[in-house]
């Protein structure tokens, strides 16, 4: 399948093929390589729908949907509560219908799997004013990947979807964590924006707004200043003064970089606090789920996060822990433990993938089946 990468430089990759450079670096460009590449494989016709991931679907879309102009119409209303994402998902819908003309479009929101959450989980304590007119409240986001994960977590540890308790850590450079009770998402750690909850790569966290409001006072920063430092140069990158790649850290870590390993320390305490108070909205702990790039690959921060949640009855299993993720899908909990933890690597594009085929009535390939 086709990958396009957009960075400094944008580049084409087919099926793990020679990255090719993009002359355009917009979605239009990106896709018009694509639709070229199918085209010169006979491909296109063979197009019989095309899923999007949309980063915000506010409390309109509480699950995927048959794109539309009527759906296209409210991604639009909602695009100001994640305007660096939506606006530019919303190009992608629209160069993807002049290309493909006629095929049927699925969005898929990063925010719908949330949308199960109560009341009391998802309002802030502000004035309700806020929340009435403004919409502010707690959205989550990673929700594919948390749908996907508990999901396939539900087969792994042998529980019955309608009966089961479980929370999992999406740990990249963007972190979260999700409740998940009885398959539906009771809790999560982002809120209105992605910045809420977890320390992450570049982004604080959960912070006092009191001490940004000092912070303001003391270096005559606005209100743009600070979001710029509480999204881009906080979080490991922050505290470690080194970078925001836990690859990076964690060689510096084993060298004795001080800084690296507070920086390691104190992302590893926010996710275990995370992971336990989470823990408080199921009936029940059935199991802890590690995902992500770093959730999947790091078995140090996996390893650091269970020793902290043995007041839960976390055990670990350090021979299963150490293993490659290429293992894929393992219990690394040890036996006796009483809550059982497990690795489980995330596939939203097949999430993505299976709402498109769902919605779109589609025969599934055997890999989709």
């Amino acid at each position: 399948m086709p990958t396009v990468l957009t960075r400094e430089n944008a580049f084409l990759s087919v099926n793990g093929g020679e990255p090719a450079p993009l002359a355009h670096h917009s979605y239009e460009g990106a896709l018009k390589a694509i639709a070229f590449e199918l085209e010169k494989r006979n491909l296109n016709d063979s197009v019989a729908l095309i899923g999007h991931r949309i980063a915000h679907g506010g409390s309109i879309f509480t699950e995927s949907a048959i794109i539309t102009d009527e759906v296209i119409d409210n991604i639009r209303r909602v695009s100001p509560l994640a305007p660096l994402h939506n606006y530019a998902n919303l190009s992608g819908i629209e160069s993807a219908q002049q290309l493909f003309p006629g095929v049927t479009q699925v969005a898929v929101f990063d925010t719908s799997f949330h949308q199960t959450m109560a009341p009391e989980a998802y309002l802030y304590g502000l004035p309700w004013k806020y929340y009435e007119e403004l919409g502010v409240r707690r959205y989550g986001f990673h929700g594919t990947s948390h749908r996907y994960v508990s999901q396939r977590a539900h087969s792994l540890l042998n529980l019955a979807e309608d009966d089961s308790g479980l929370v999992v850590a999406h740990l990249g450079n963007g972190a979260s964590i999700c409740a998940v009770r009885n398959g539906q998402s009771v809790d999560t750690s982002m809120g209105m924006t992605p910045l809420e909850g977890l320390m992450m790569g570049t982004r604080s966290g959960d912070v006092d707004f009191g001490a940004m409001s000092w912070v303001a006072s003391q270096t005559n920063q606005s209100l743009g200043d600070l979001e710029r430092v509480v999204n881009k140069e906080s979080g490991l990158l922050g505290i470690s003064g080194l970078s925001s790649d836990l690859r990076v850290l964690e060689k510096a870590w084993h060298e004795g970089h001080e800084r690296a390993q507070l920086a390691i320390k104190t992302f590893v305490h926010r996710i275990a606090r995370h992971i336990a108070g989470h823990a408080a909205s199921l009936r029940r702990l059935d199991g802890i789920i590690f995902t992500g790039g770093i959730g999947e690959n790091s078995s140090l921060i996996r390893r650091l996060v269970m020793e902290h949640l043995a007041v839960l009855g976390v055990e670990i299993d350090t021979e299963m822990n150490n293993r490659s993720n290429s293992c894929g899908e393992r219990i690394v909990s040890s036996e006796n433990a009483r809550v059982i933890c497990a690795v489980i690597p995330t596939n939203e594009e097949k999430m993505i993938a299976l709402d498109a085929i769902h919605l779109g009535k589609v025969n599934a390939s055997a890999e989709f089946a």
